[in-house]
């Protein structure tokens, strides 16, 4: 039987790697809960356990399900802070044809989230088609976006950074079109924008894990999940059960997305 660097056996090593694991394990599940206990690290209205109460915040969406495989960390995170939210959703996902049926899997979702029917609107315009090869117009999907934030006195809006999570064009079109307000100082006054984190594969997939790194670099804000919030999350993507292909079942076991988003001020 060949030893292993240190003159260690196969067996040895691998208790050893098992040991590592589970303290990583362990340390990662501890200060989740430590942090999720004290609320979410963000500049925007002061640092950890503050109130968010004067908070209207809209997220900014590409498809039906994005707002609970993404977002539901912030969204949960800002309701536990005390902000009031609500979902601009820039397609209906109809892309094999099923939009009427996800409109209806996002208001049962969102109500899970804490969002009232009510407060989800769904853009369904035909210069907007859900397709992950086609890039949206900057400027018409600005129009709409500025035309919500107006009507609605927002004064947060969460949507996508330029690596859009997980590459698709319709995301990466969401931020080229708050960018571009933003640049051009079309929105109101006291109006900011968050961008969610892109981060690589590993990272993506190492659920827990995570956290550590994740409080470690530096962010605008944080928001980190409960198990029992990570549940509520994963229920609120449930909704989406024309989506739940077997992988979506791997990724809400896995993803971190399911429990932590970082978040940058544009």
């Amino acid at each position: 039987m060949a030893a292993g660097p240190w003159g260690w056996g196969p067996a040895a090593l691998a208790l050893l790697l098992a040991l590592l694991l589970a303290l990583l394990l362990g340390g990662a599940r501890l200060l989740r809960r430590r942090y999720a206990a004290d609320g979410a690290r963000a500049s925007l209205w002061g640092r950890a356990a503050a109130r968010a109460d004067g908070v209207r915040v809209l997220l900014v969406t590409a498809h039906p399900d994005d707002e609970a495989m993404f977002f539901a960390p912030t969204v949960l995170g800002l309701g536990r802070a005390g902000a009031r939210a609500a979902v601009l959703c820039c397609s209906a996902g109809n892309y094999y044809n099923q939009g009427e049926i996800r409109k209806k899997e996002l208001e049962q979702s969102c109500f899970l989230l804490g969002i009232p029917a009510s407060d989800v609107t769904v853009l369904d315009h035909r210069d907007l088609p859900d397709n992950p090869a086609v890039e949206w117009d900057t400027q018409l999907l600005a129009a709409f976006v500025l035309k919500h934030i107006e009507a609605n006195n927002i004064n947060l809006v969460v949507t996508f950074d330029a690596g859009g999570v997980s590459g698709h064009a319709n995301h990466i079109s969401l931020y080229a079109a708050l960018r571009y307000l933003h640049s051009e100082r079309k929105l109101p006054e006291g109006c900011r924008v968050l961008l969610l984190e892109s981060v690589n594969l590993f990272r993506k997939y190492i659920s827990v894990l995570d956290v550590p790194v994740s409080c470690l670099l530096p962010t605008d804000a944080l928001f980190i999940l409960t198990e029992e919030e990570t549940e509520q999350a994963r229920r609120a993507m449930r909704c989406h059960r024309s989506q739940l292909l077997w992988f979506r079942h791997i990724y809400m076991l896995f993803s971190r997305y399911m429990m932590i988003n970082s978040l940058r001020l544009l």
